[in-house]
């Protein structure tokens, strides 16, 4: 994950999401911000990571060690 999608999802996530979050329930100290900002990040983060894995093809009649073998062999053909 980089670029765009990366900056969006800190602002959103790190920022916005937890202000909001902070004010609708009437917290009052910066440990209690922190604490909203970095579950909504991590949750951010996590989710991101699982919909990466998801989004990849499924095996398609392969074992799981041909499909990483396979995905290994692509990408030292890139470099």
């Amino acid at each position: 994950m980089s670029g765009p999608r990366l900056i969006v999802g800190i602002i959103v996530m790190g920022i916005a999401v937890p202000l909001t979050i902070f004010f609708l329930l009437g917290l009052h100290s910066v440990s209690e911000f922190f604490s909203v900002a970095a579950t909504t990040f991590l949750a951010w983060g996590t989710a991101d990571f699982l919909s990466t894995i998801l989004e990849r093809p499924r095996l398609q009649n392969r074992s799981p060690g041909l499909a990483i073998r396979e995905d290994l062999d692509r990408r030292r053909a890139d470099e």
